[in-house]
């Protein structure tokens, strides 16, 4: 049984391709933004702000859950999940935390970054 098993099973159908990239990119862009709206709800100046961002983090993070979903039905839970974790790492990291909140991130994380970078790349052979 398991000499038959082959990788190409478990990656997308040729047609399927630009559907798991939209699926991927929607699912990274929510991410990032429901982590920065958790951020800004974090600093808000009042109840109200804190509130807005709050639903509005909360909204994307549905979207991404959504989007999850939806990746379920071309690639396997081994390959989808860990993918979209990933990338939200590096989207958060990099770039709601550097680019958004001018974070400094230390040679460590950077690292970190890398490695995260090299398994992406190892789920997906």
């Amino acid at each position: 049984m398991l000499e038959h098993f082959r990788l190409s099973a478990l990656l997308p159908a040729r047609q399927h391709l630009w559907t798991v990239g939209g699926l991927l990119t929607l699912n990274l862009a929510c991410n990032v933004f429901a982590n920065t709206s958790f951020q800004f709800s974090a600093i808000a100046p009042n109840w109200k702000g804190f509130l807005a961002w709050q639903v509005a983090g909360n909204l994307a993070g549905f979207i991404a859950v959504l989007t999850l979903t939806g990746l379920l039905k071309y690639l396997p839970l081994s390959i989808a999940y860990p993918t979209t974790m990933g990338l939200a790492i590096l989207g958060v990291q990099v770039i709601a935390a550097r680019w958004i909140f001018h974070e400094s991130i230390a040679p460590a994380q950077w690292l970190g970054v890398l490695l995260v970078v090299v398994g992406l790349w190892l789920i997906q052979r």
